[in-house]
């Protein structure tokens, strides 16, 4: 470990600069005042007050995962801070206080900064805004620290235009929810001379970033991972240790939205970065200043396009450059390079790029070449290009002081001529280590005359040796001596008072003295900028040496920005299962860092390579952006061919080779998208469906852009698994899968990985060949793999591959495909043609095939169709690139997937005249007829207000009847959405002109809207045509409500209205039996009635709830109410979508947000009542049956129960205590019971009776129930036009004077034995009296009891309608033109209950039919009943 010493004065220092929330300092200022803000001394307004006093810390309970780390170095001091030591080591022990930190003491505006002084003990809360990049510096007014000299990135408070003012910013960003993003509030930030530190509070676990090292996992672990950052030239085995480049920037995704924010901090001192579980980031760096750049997107992709526009957009590298590439370090002669090209040759791999490493060099040394073992090299590159190869060479920093061979080393000469050198303390002597040549100096890369020297010795060198890129090296800086030759002096430099948890845990460890310098600072400052000063000189080496054309760099160590120049390698892995699953985490993190150009080692740099890793690796390889197979000295030779002409490896190395040559014009347009846009192009799957929490984690696939999946075999004797996700189909190269959101096991044999295009892309593909230079001369083509919708896109940037080019955009929907130019500024000499077309998903044959060029019309003859794989083969098209084309093909075919279908025919009896008369599509599929998409209504003057919206919608026209002839349509309808509150809103859709009935159960409904639309959670679309509406979360984006969709009917007696649905988990909807909670969505419909059913798998029973609450993606709940009472039915589809089918009423929905499923019920029951709460006493243990003989059996029951000491607190009696099954009268084997029920009541039991609602008719004797009910004319009639008697049905009464023979069959008996029975009519109000006057004569007059039961108020009848089964009226009611799937069905809705034409009258006094208050029936029999 290094020397970690502080003096009295360092701690001083350190506890004078503890700075709680000073970001968020700045970020207050900013929101006040709309400009960007630093933090310094203020200039004369206030002076900062300096103490040395030790803070009493204030040490409240602090969660384990929130504590932030006082002392992260070894030894012991005191520093104001909580100490409460744990039984592990991972959390701190010694944690900082809350009063910690600064109060602002004074304000100082201009134009572009706020100055603040500040005084120890504050802390604020931080918010961030919406602006695209927030930029906040944390400096020291007094004395001038280091701050990175960005190439790119210009001072950002004067000159940066994101972030000069803020005011001047537009941005296309929604208001985002208040969710704290960089939140400071829960730590100080310390800002000493040689310590900074800050901690931020983070909105989740999904960090992503900080580097470079080996990350395991694509997603950070959060359970206190400390990263050290600090270029270092370290193997990349798996550790948490620094290595090459330096990364302190991080993305976040917040949630399924896609919301994202990255954060960087340009600071180049060694630093570290710990994850901790709160989540939360804590940043300890040792020097320079808090430079933050604060990214915000509403996409991980999108935070990257920003990050790149910051740091600097990446190169597009040369077309060549995108071959397949050979390497090793030590061939041992020239001779050995050319067998090695000459056998891949020999077996026609695809190869375009050979390399030699620093075996090459004499004795090791830039610029020369060895005379012996390499004495052809200068022609060497002829070789190459002479079959269309190129040439790369390396070139490292370091520069011997050693004479050459036969005489001086001029290159060492020239540049200490130049003062080119790293110099010790002094900033006069070259500071000597030992690197590969031996004794050695190092290039100041950031003295301009040193790169005058580079860039001249560099040309020097390619007059010599002819090659097309250059390789760069060693550059972290790394020095195989600590420090120096000397060693290094000891100084707060060299062992500053904090060192980062960095390798070896000494700073000059394998690289320079720190208090060495270069003209941008002290190496302390600009060690890790070593890499980057290198890349910015090579860059002007390289045109100077290759003019206009883009050659190719290749960087080891990096900074961001430096892919705006150079490539990148992940350094020298090993021969590993590990270091193959481990480079797709750093090819995405790389991604993230700006560097498209990213590749691992193919097959390993160190050990020897098993044919089976070897095998794998070139396989996922050959998807490696740069694709490079290169090995160590002394290890067996792992290039494809050295395994045997005939071997799997090589076989399976040139199929993958040949496919990823086949998609190079891809490729290369996916660098120009990153170039120009900031695309990522090795992209995490996370990045395209981030609403699918299962990516979140997905590292062991990646995508080519948008459209490519390549899922590698990464463990030995294995297969791979795949992801899915919602809305996309893949394609195996020709194969459809449909599997949507799933995880999928494929077996991948041993020459195979998974490649698949997604739904939606159209990409561009070129014949191969073995190099890049004759691929290009080959005809082109494109594959096609069309979506859901039967849609697909893409584009083609081509051009020489050095400089000019064509963009070219194609749009595909089925049976068309445009091709069209957006920008031509090359004409390529080889008259490429596009001679292929590939059509994937094509549902149908074509009949045709015609292409359309300057409006000269061609059939095309030659076309193939695959109908096994739907598969459409276009051939010999010679479509000129650069240049316009339509082609069209014409099928006999479904144009509308399937589950974009929505069904137009739902009775049972569908055929194709059927449907077509309804104006509807017949094909084959689920469903076979379906409506068109213009099926439905127009919205004409949609006018949003501050409480809602009112408007008119029209049938459109043109269109035919809805199909039922006794259910016309309703051309004009009125749409009511009412904003509510916050969280409740309502659309209501009716017939202005004739009023229809409408459920008059009262809800629960604000008094006054809620106007505020930043209050609200929900956003209203209304979509003209087809007409629908779309509710859409604000927070999250997600859509949870969408009609506009195909399909919507309004006429009399039969209302069809869909939606999509937010997701695949939905639950509610009844009274049926569902086999599960959650919904099956593929094709299932329920119906809603009221009825006496037993329950049963979709056989409608007791009640009817036509609610049911949905789960978003984002784990947030709404619910959904249809307020209407008529008959119904819901279908699910697997779209995901909902359709609603009701026959009558009006469509009057209600949609709370939630966003929890428990507040989403809570608001329901806030909305039509919160639930009874129950007597103590019926939670308690219940007894009941059908079918007590007397009342001796229920005294023996209880005494049994008793004497046997189980709990019991309630007994019930049935109808059988009845006299015939009469209400209110008292059985004659009953006569003891209410004695009982007074001898159990006064031991604490309580007793329940049941009652029925229908009231026998036929008794001889007085019976006051019914002759009250006829008095107070309580009973449902016939409408007076139709007759003036009681609708009688039967049910459980008797006739007086029977004797019931129960031998017989049901029917028989209810015809002979069952005497007629009257319904109540509960929504009058004097049968409200009437039915409390008879319970409360029943209670007083018979017997006690404590509570009632009521049953069979569906209504339930035993007879069809009434009695004889001839219902008055028109028969349209009781068999409606459309039928729900209810239990027997086909004997229409009077089946077991009474007709639909019955007459009963609301509290108003207005008569409805009884079509239409059914379902209401035990609703108005329960709220008498309770009052």
């Amino acid at each position: 470990m290094g020397i970690r010493r502080f003096s009295g004065l360092e701690v001083t220092l350190t506890v004078l600069f503890l700075l709680v929330t000073t970001a968020a300092v700045a970020l207050v200022v900013l929101m006040a005042t709309g400009e960007p803000a630093v933090i310094k001394d203020g200039e004369n307004t206030h002076a900062r007050t300096h103490t040395t006093d030790i803070v009493d810390p204030v040490c409240p309970v602090i969660p384990l995962g929130e504590r932030v780390d006082c002392f992260p170095d070894a030894g012991a001091s005191k520093r104001g801070c909580c100490w409460s030591p744990l039984d592990e080591r991972n959390a701190p022990w010694c944690f900082f206080s809350t009063n910690h930190g600064y109060s602002i003491q004074g304000t100082h505006t201009h134009k572009h900064t706020h100055t603040l002084s500040l005084e120890i003990h504050t802390k604020t809360h931080v918010l961030l805004t919406p602006v695209p990049v927030f930029c906040l510096q944390i400096s020291d007014a007094h004395k001038k620290r280091f701050e990175v000299p960005h190439e790119h990135i210009k001072p950002p408070f004067n000159t940066y235009p994101v972030c000069s003012n803020t005011t001047t910013l537009s941005s296309s960003h929604p208001p985002r929810t208040h969710t704290h993003r960089f939140d400071t509030t829960m730590g100080p930030l310390v800002f000493a001379d040689q310590y900074l530190q800050l901690s931020a509070r983070l909105p989740s676990h999904n960090i992503y970033g900080l580097g470079e090292h080996v990350h395991q996992n694509y997603r950070h672990d959060t359970n206190w991972r400390t990263w050290p950052i600090f270029t270092r030239d370290s193997f990349p085995n798996g550790g948490t240790h620094n290595l090459y480049g330096h990364y302190p920037y991080f993305l976040c995704l917040e949630d399924e939205s896609g919301k994202s924010f990255g954060v960087f901090l340009m600071n180049s001192n060694a630093m570290e970065v710990t994850l901790q579980p709160a989540p939360a980031v804590t940043y300890r760096t040792i020097g320079g200043v808090l430079d933050f750049y604060i990214l915000l997107g509403d996409t991980p992709e999108q935070v990257v396009h920003e990050f790149l526009e910051l740091i600097g957009k990446p190169m597009i590298p040369p077309y060549w450059s995108l071959g397949f590439q050979l390497s090793r370090w030590d061939y041992g002669s020239l001779d050995e390079v050319k067998k090695t090209v000459e056998r891949n040759r020999a077996v026609d791999l695809p190869y375009d790029i050979q390399y030699t490493d620093i075996d090459y060099m004499e004795d090791k040394k830039d610029f020369t070449y060895d005379e012996v073992n390499f004495k052809d090299l200068p022609q060497f590159a002829d070789y190459m290009h002479e079959k269309g190869q190129k040439y790369i060479l390396i070139l490292d920093p370091a520069i011997a002081i050693s004479r050459r061979i036969n005489g001086p080393y001029e290159a060492y000469d020239r540049g200490t001529q130049k003062n080119a050198w790293v110099t010790e303390a002094d900033g006069i002597t070259p500071l000597v280590g030992e690197v590969w040549p031996g004794v050695a100096v190092f290039p100041d890369y950031t003295n301009p005359s040193c790169k005058e020297w580079w860039t001249d010795e560099y040309v020097r060198l390619s007059k010599e040796i002819k090659h097309d890129a250059l390789w760069i090296d060693m550059n972290e800086v790394s020095n195989f001596m600590k420090g120096s030759i000397k060693g290094c002096d000891d100084n707060n430099l060299n062992y500053p008072p904090f060192t980062p948890s960095i390798l070896d845990g000494v700073l000059y460890s394998k690289t320079l003295c720190m208090d060495s310098k270069q003209t941008w600072g002290n190496h302390y400052d600009v060690h890790s900028l070593y890499g980057y000063a290198m890349v910015l000189a090579t860059k002007d080496a390289l045109e100077r040496v290759f003019e206009g054309n883009r050659s190719l760099m290749l960087t080891r160590s990096s900074f961001p920005g430096v892919g705006k120049y150079s490539g990148h390698w992940l350094g020298d892995n090993a021969a590993n299962w590990n270091d193959i699953k481990w480079a797709i985490p750093g090819m995405l993190e790389f991604g993230l860092f700006g560097i498209p150009y990213i590749g691992a080692d193919i097959c390993g740099f160190f050990d020897d390579v098993s044919e089976e890793l070897c095998r794998r690796w070139m396989q996922v390889g050959a998807f490696y952006p740069f694709s490079r197979n290169h090995n160590a000295q002394h290890y067996k030779p792992q290039d494809p061919a050295v395994f045997g002409a005939d071997s799997l490896l090589l076989n399976t190395s040139k199929h993958y080779l040949n496919i990823r040559y086949t998609l190079l014009p891809y490729l290369y347009t996916l660098f120009y998208k990153a170039h120009t846009t900031g695309d990522t192009v090795v992209r995490p799957v996370m990045h395209e469906f981030y609403s699918d929490s299962n990516t979140w984690t997905v590292d062991r696939q990646f995508l080519w852009g948008k459209h490519l999946l390549i899922t590698p075999v990464l463990d030995p004797v294995s297969t791979s698994l795949f992801h899915t996700s919602k809305h996309t189909y893949y394609f195996t190269f020709h194969l459809k899968l449909s599997k949507k959101k799933t995880i999928v096991e494929m077996y991948l044999p041993a020459d195979k990985l998974g490649l698949h295009i997604r739904g939606g892309a159209i990409l561009p593909i070129q014949r191969p060949a073995v190099t890049t230079v004759y691929s290009r001369l080959n005809p082109m083509g494109l594959i096609v793999a069309l979506d859901d919708n039967n849609r697909a896109a893409g584009e083609l940037f081509w051009d020489d591959g050095d400089s000019r080019g064509i963009l070219t955009k194609s749009d595909g929907v089925s049976g068309e495909l445009t091709i069209q130019v957006m920008h031509s500024g090359y004409s390529d000499p080889n008259n490429l043609k596009f001679e292929n077309i590939t059509v994937l998903g094509v549902s149908s044959p074509p009949v045709t095939v015609n292409v359309t060029h300057n409006n000269n019309n061609i059939v095309v003859s030659t076309f193939k169709y695959d109908t096994v794989k739907q598969v459409l083969y276009l051939r010999d098209l010679n479509l000129t690139l650069g240049q316009n084309y339509t082609v069209r093909w014409d099928q006999v075919r479904d144009p509308v997937p399937e589950t974009q279908r929505f069904d137009c025919y739902p009775e049972p009896d569908s055929d194709e005249t059927k449907c077509r008369a309804r104006g509807c599509i017949w094909g084959v599929g689920v469903p076979w007829c379906y409506y068109p998409e213009d099926y439905g209504y127009t919205a004409t003057t949609v006018i949003e207000q501050p409480s809602g919206w009112s408007f008119d919608i029209t049938r459109n026209a043109g269109l035919r009847s809805s199909g039922r002839p006794e259910s016309p349509d309703i051309n004009s309808l009125r749409v009511e959405i009412k904003y509510h509150s916050a969280d409740l809103l309502q659309f209501k859709i009716f017939d202005p002109t004739n009023k229809r009935f409408e459920v008059p159960v009262p809800l629960n409904v604000p008094s006054t809207p809620e106007t505020d639309e930043t209050k609200r959670l929900y956003i209203v679309h209304v979509k003209k045509q087809p007409f629908g509406i779309q509710v859409i979360r604000k927070s999250t984006g997600t859509l949870i409500w969408d009609s506009a969709l195909p399909g919507f009917t309004f006429s009399d007696l039969f209302i069809q209205v869909s939606t999509r649905l937010s997701s695949d988990y939905v639950y509610g909807f009844g009274e049926t039996e569902h086999a599960s909670y959650k919904h099956d969505l593929n094709y299932h419909t329920w119906g809603m009635f009221t009825k006496d059913q037993p329950p049963g798998y979709k056989m409608n029973g007791y009640g009817v709830h036509p609610f049911y609450m949905g789960l978003e993606t984002t784990a947030d709940a709404h619910g959904v109410l249809l307020l209407n009472s008529n008959a119904m039915d819901v279908t699910f589809q697997p779209t995901p979508a909902l359709t609603y089918r009701t026959l009558g009423g009006i469509l009057d929905f209600y949609i709370v947000m939630g966003p929890t499923p428990e507040l989403v019920v809570e608001e329901y029951t806030a909305l039509i009542g919160r639930p009874v709460l129950p007597a103590y006493w019926s939670l308690g243990f219940q007894l009941c049956r059908y079918g007590y003989a007397n009342d001796t059996e229920i005294a023996d029951l209880y005494r049994e129960m008793r004497a046997a000491g189980i709990p019991y607190d309630v007994q019930y009696a049935d109808v059988d205590y009845m006299e015939r099954q009469l209400d209110f009268v008292l059985d004659s084997q009953f006569q003891g019971l209410p004695a009982l029920v007074d001898h159990m009541r006064g031991e604490g039991m309580r007793f329940i009776f049941i009652l029925d609602p229908a009231i026998g008719a036929n008794e001889t004797t007085p019976y006051s129930a019914f002759d009250r009910g006829v008095e107070d004319d309580v009973f449902i009639k016939w409408p007076k036009e139709l007759s003036n008697d009681i609708v009688w049905g039967k049910v459980w009464p008797d006739f007086p004077g029977v004797v019931v023979n129960e031998s017989v069959d049901w029917d028989t008996q209810v015809e002979i034995y069952r005497s007629f029975a009257a319904f109540p009519d509960f929504f009058m109000n004097r049968t409200a009296t009437w039915w409390h006057r008879e319970i409360s004569d029943f209670y007083t007059k018979t017997m006690k009891f404590d509570g009632l039961w009521i049953d069979m108020n569906e209504p339930s009848s035993f007879v069809h309608g009434t009695v004889g089964e001839k219902c008055l009226g028109p028969p349209v009611y009781d068999n409606p033109p459309y039928m729900p799937p209810l239990e027997s069905r086909h004997r229409g809705l009077n089946h077991k209950t009474l007709c639909m034409n019955s007459q009963q009258h609301l509290s108003d006094g207005t008569p409805v039919k009884h079509y239409d208050v059914h379902n209401l029936y035990g609703w108005s029999h329960t709220k008498p009943t309770y009052e």
